[in-house]
């Protein structure tokens, strides 16, 4: 059987081990808005017993769903397929305000485990409406989190998908315009939107404060140095995570030679590894670290041994879980069902 010619130079068996390595990201895996979300779930099964419903995936990743599936949680699409009198859990990536009224009829005890900095964005949503701006939200149709934002202010809002979406926009009035994003975006790719705005309404108003959240952007960092260093990056994460898409994007996008998103390690191509010496690891805000361990022992066991920590940044940021897990939610449940 031959091979095709390879453009660098052949090496020993030996030689190629020798040069073997891992790369592995910090800070990668969940953040704090995701913690406190599927801390919420587990909370809520343990107190109120199962089943306990939850809207959306509590997070966007396969592992995490199973495991509270397992536990108790039942995941449905709609609010309307919670039966009436149960506890709903709306997701990390937050809900409209017609959601809050879907459960509000449905007789339903609701926990809002919506990332606090979603939340932050919502609320900017609400105060540049009632202040009767023109807000662009730059982010990808069809994500919950824009679906979400959205329906804060729907009249006020106009979605931008990008810097390609950016001469479809029209406003009312170019001096009072703001923009806002999707918590999970590519930050280079975002400010690329905002620049092509900007030139478009040199008026645009900025946020008091970024909306792309502190976790996207440090795991953003550390891939963007592994990036430069590494010939293959193993991004670990799942499909509709729009945080862990984006890492791929910045990985290829910071000099890595080729890059890939798997849920797990299983998924792994050995035919990546041909002529790879350097191995960067990482994984989304949704990711729990066990996942990331079964990648490194996956490589481990094909020569990559030598795992180096590559430090970006340090995250020392909690939230305190949702105070609805504070009341007796069954019993308020129960409750609205006679009224």
């Amino acid at each position: 059987m031959t091979s095709s010619p390879s453009p660098t130079p052949a090496t020993t068996p030996g030689e190629a081990a020798s040069r073997r390595r891992v790369l592995l990201a910090a800070p990668r895996g969940y953040c704090a808005g995701v913690d406190r979300a599927v801390i919420a779930v587990e909370k809520a099964i343990e107190q109120y017993g199962a089943p306990v419903y939850v809207r959306h995936e509590i997070v966007h990743n396969k592992y995490v769903v199973k495991t509270l599936e397992k536990k108790g949680a039942i995941f449905v699409e709609e609010t309307e397929e919670v039966p009436e009198g149960n506890i709903v859990i709306f997701s990390a990536h937050g809900v409209a305000p017609t959601v809050h009224e879907e459960a509000k009829r449905g007789k339903l005890a609701t926990i809002d485990a919506t990332c606090p900095l979603v939340t932050k964005v919502h609320k900017e949503a609400v105060r540049y409406a009632k202040e009767d701006y023109d807000i662009l939200l730059i982010g990808h149709e069809g994500h919950e989190e824009v679906i979400g934002t959205s329906g804060e202010a729907p009249e006020h809002i106009t979605l931008v998908d990008g810097p390609k979406d950016v001469e479809n926009v029209e406003v009312r009035d170019p001096d009072k315009v703001v923009w806002l994003s999707q918590t999970t975006l590519s930050v280079d790719e975002t400010m690329e939107t905002v620049d092509a705005l900007k030139g478009r309404y040199p008026n645009l108003l900025s946020p008091p404060s970024d909306d792309i959240c502190y976790a996207t952007q440090n795991r953003q960092i550390a891939v963007k140095q592994m990036g430069a260093e590494a010939d293959l990056v193993i991004v670990v994460g799942s499909k509709n995570s729009s945080n862990s898409v984006r890492l791929v994007e910045v990985a290829l996008g910071a000099g890595a030679r080729d890059a890939h998103l798997v849920d797990y390690a299983e998924e792994i191509d050995e035919a990546w590894l041909e002529g790879v010496g350097t191995v960067g690891v990482t994984s989304g805000a949704s990711v729990p670290d066990i996942l990331v361990h079964g990648v490194l022992d996956w490589l481990a066991a094909r020569g990559y041994e030598d795992v180096e920590t590559l430090t970006a940044a340090e995250e020392s940021i909690h939230f305190s879980l949702p105070k609805e897990l504070r009341r007796d939610l069954r019993a308020e449940a129960k409750a609205a069902t006679e009224d």
